[in-house]
């Protein structure tokens, strides 16, 4: 029992008959959140003559001579602390003039408790009335109170020794009271906190200002932290003079391991999963546990999961290969790990990891537990770092999500003292489930974007094709942004004449459907282009075709229904280039997209103003072309909107020109200078670059002649084919060469209008064509047994590779292809 006493721990009788030392404690009041009294110490029954068994239960409200002061009633309801002076009401009657010390206190579950801290105003401790104890009464009466109190409680004179500890004050110190009186808290004590409570002490005998403050303290009984709320405050005698300090501590240890496991799940709820990025998602959660729960914590992901694959059900063993695709320590460097960041990690058949797996639990461990011994015995490089770094006490949570395991989380213990024990163990299973539903978002959004993905590199060309007219090269790279892979394209589309198409364009929108919409754009406008049609029907045409998909409606009969985008939200941009190698021009239209780039052989770059056109879907203004003169070497460079950087373009522009302008040996470092100028890291938006360097035919590859509207011509054309085979070394194609051209200029004379012309070109093929002023093109039938004519287009099918009608400003050119001999 605490009782007071003199610095040489003897006890100092009370001069006053049936008093106590000359020394003001405290009387203690608790009460509720509802304002009842739920515990009520003899020092309160003392002052205000309530026995506990009449008083507990009943509204705190009762103690005071009348109504509960609004400063005291607002500090309660927002649950801060207040002192001040109040009068109370004594059993009796009577007016209690005393000194009010009111704070909020919670315990683990959350519920809210107010302590009172009571002190008699302006006189000594009172003493118990005539007839209502003796002296020696009294004085026991004190002691049980002090003794029972709740809070250690600690009493030091005006030189800061203490004369005066309840037992619980002893016990939190883990001293005798015949071993603590008549010293210093630094003496008592040589921790920290103890010499950090004496400074307070001083300092309040020195200010009069009462203080608070929390302070942690290691049981030497348990060896667990301990936190307690303190509150250092001056004992005043009758003139108001400090004659020394009380510590009152409060043990809030549960409150606080609840608030620290608040915040802990308040930061993984901030801090985990703040990207759909796999292996950030884990390295957050890593770096969340390891600074406010665990020393090292490492996390290993299926390989599965890494490649955005559907991972193995809940309870699989651990068969699968595991990942340490994250770690992080309270050392530099993580070194008790012995797994390497992205390298594989073993998990035996017996070890704690794949106990977890297997069981869908998490379970902790003591590193000297028989069955980790004997995992460890046979993990030397594991059971070095243990034995190096004190590592002692090991909790594995298990990954699970929608009833799939990703992986696995590893917490260890070798800094902190305290082993995990079983409130860790559900905060731990708590951490790892958050942290596992936002593994297995970014999972599946890694499955959607690597399908959109794969759709995309699919859909686009993976070879340019045989053609003369331009040497290609092409870039496409798809963005990070979190909607996923957008619809951006390009395409190089050989034509008639040995020109050759030259195509970029962007849906709108991100992920499957937007790849599968680029994929019939794409597939439309090669399809459009075997027409032959200028750039500025081709993208009416296209226009149209979007305008009908987008107004077709979703929950069409026979049409299943889908997650893509409403009617309305379809749209895309293009730009639509033909070359013609022979004129050197190039002919473009675009439909909301950007112009191109033209480096000329001369060193001049500049960006040609082209006609403005609605991107496609509107349905509502025509487009135009426009055309550009190209010399032989002229650099081509068309691109998507997400190569400009910024919302200026101008400004945006400027890497593509410094990287255009940039000597270069090929297209391909032309390609790589582009994007590396334009990025240091993945762009945020999806880019489709296509570069093409202009070529030309000159006069010993192209051959025409005129024709003059007489049938006599066409043996003359006839001659001048054979003449110019001849020169080119292509006498084996003579005579099929022969047959089409005396069927194509003997329908231009018959059935055409002049002028007519015929040319032959030798490029990838030999292409021969045929052109007048008609605009009327041929049918190709076929001829009954006894017709006298309509064989001839036929004929010319069946001979050619392929063959067709151009139509232009002027007329038409029918037009036939065939393949040249292989060069032995």
């Amino acid at each position: 029992m605490a009782r007071t006493g003199s610095a040489d721990g003897t006890t100092a009788p009370d001069d006053r008959p049936g008093g106590t030392a000359d020394v003001r404690s405290p009387a203690v009041v608790c009460v509720d959140a509802r304002g009842r009294v739920t515990a009520w110490a003899r020092g309160a029954e003392l002052l205000l003559g309530h026995r506990s068994d009449r008083i507990i239960g009943r509204p705190g409200s009762e103690l005071f001579d009348g109504p509960v002061p609004d400063p005291l009633n607002h500090a309660l309801a927002e649950g801060r602390e207040w002192h001040g002076r109040t009068a109370l009401r004594h059993r009796d009657g009577r007016r209690v003039d005393a000194d009010v010390h009111a704070e909020p206190v919670r315990d683990a579950a959350g519920d809210a408790t107010r302590v009172l801290l009571i002190t008699e105003h302006g006189a000594e401790r009172r003493l118990p009335e005539r007839g209502a104890a003796d002296g020696g009464e009294a004085t026991a009466l004190m002691e049980w109170a002090l003794d029972q109190l709740p809070l250690a409680l600690g009493v030091f004179d005006q030189d800061n020794h203490l004369v005066g500890a309840n037992d619980e004050a002893y016990r939190a110190m883990a001293v005798t009271a015949e071993g603590a009186l008549g010293r210093r808290l630094g003496e008592v004590g040589s921790a920290p906190p103890y010499r950090r409570l004496e400074q307070l002490s001083a300092q309040v005998l020195a200010t009069g200002e009462a203080l608070r403050v929390r302070i942690s303290d290691r049981a030497p009984e348990v060896g667990h932290r301990r936190v307690y709320s303190n509150f250092v405050y001056p004992l005043r005698d009758g003139d108001g003079r400090v004659r020394g300090t009380s510590i009152a501590a409060l043990d809030i240890t549960d409150q606080d391991l609840a608030r620290r496991r608040l915040s802990l799940m308040s930061a993984a709820g901030e801090g985990v999963g703040t990207t759909l990025d796999v292996i950030r998602t884990a390295q957050e959660l890593a770096d969340v546990a390891t600074e406010r729960f665990a020393d090292y914590v490492g996390v290993d992901l299926l390989d599965s999961v890494l490649r955005g694959l559907p991972p193995d059900p809940v309870g699989s063993r651990a068969a699968s290969t595991y990942h340490r695709i994250a770690q992080q320590s309270v050392l530099a460097g993580f070194p008790e790990s012995a797994i390497p960041t992205g390298r594989p990690d073993f998990i035996a058949p017996d070890s704690p990891m794949e106990l977890a797996l297997r069981t869908g639990r998490a379970l902790r461990h003591r590193i000297n537990d028989p069955d980790m011994e004997r995992w460890l015995a046979q993990e030397p490089a594991r059971a070095e770092r243990a034995r190096k770094y004190g590592i002692h006490s090991y909790l594995v949570a298990p990954l699970l999500a929608r009833g799939t395991t990703l992986g696995l989380v590893i917490f260890l213990r070798h800094r902190t003292p305290e082993p995990f024990d079983m409130e860790d163990l559900h905060l731990a299973g708590e951490l790892a489930a958050r942290a596992a539903l936002a593994i297995d978002n970014a999972r599946q959004y890694t499955l959607q974007r690597n399908t959109a993905l794969t759709l995309q590199h699919s859909l686009l060309p993976r070879h340019t094709p045989r053609q003369g007219a331009v040497d290609v090269a092409f870039r496409y790279l798809p963005g990070s942004a979190d909607g996923g892979v957008s619809g951006d394209w390009y395409d190089v589309i050989p034509l008639p004449g040995a020109r050759v198409a030259l195509v970029v364009g962007d849906v709108v929108g991100h992920g499957v459907h937007a790849s599968a919409a680029m994929g019939r754009l794409r597939t439309a406008v090669r399809t459009l282009a075997d027409l032959d049609l200028p750039p500025e029907e081709l993208l009416t045409h296209l226009d149209d075709l979007v305008v009908r998909d987008d107004q077709a409606p979703a929950e069409a009969p026979g049409r299943q229904p889908t997650d893509g985008p409403a009617a309305g939200e379809v749209g895309a941009t293009c730009l639509y280039a033909v070359y013609d190698p022979i004129a050197r021009t190039c002919s473009m239209a675009r439909a909301g997209h950007l112009g191109p780039a033209v480096l000329r052989p001369d060193g001049s770059l500049d960006f040609p103003e082209l006609p403005a056109g609605p991107p496609l879907g509107q349905g509502d203004l025509p487009f135009e072309s426009a055309e550009l003169d190209l010399p032989q070497g002229s650099v081509l460079a068309l691109y998507t909107h997400g190569l400009v950087q910024g919302a200026d373009l101008d400004a945006g522009l400027v890497p593509l020109r410094r990287a255009l302008v940039e000597p270069a040996e090929s297209l391909e470092e032309i390609c790589d200078a582009v994007l590396d100028a334009s990025f240091t890291g993945p762009p945020s938006e999806d880019i489709a670059l296509l570069i093409a360097r202009t070529r030309t035919l000159d006069d010993s590859q192209v051959a025409a002649w005129d024709i003059a509207p007489d049938p006599v011509e066409v043996a003359r054309a006839r001659g001048l084919v054979t003449e110019q085979l001849g020169l080119w070394g292509l006498e084996e194609t003579a005579f099929v060469t022969e047959l089409m051209v005396s069927e194509l200029v003997t329908n231009a004379i018959r059935y055409g209008r002049p002028p007519i012309s015929l040319r032959l070109i030798r490029d990838s093929g030999l292409v021969c064509e045929v052109s007048d002023a008609s605009s009327t093109s041929p049918r190709m039938r076929r001829a009954r047994t006894y017709d006298e004519g309509g064989r001839g287009l036929l004929l010319v099918a069946q001979l050619s590779e392929r063959w067709g009608t151009r139509h232009v400003a002027n007329g038409k050119t029918i037009w036939a292809e065939q393949r040249l001999p292989a060069d032995p």
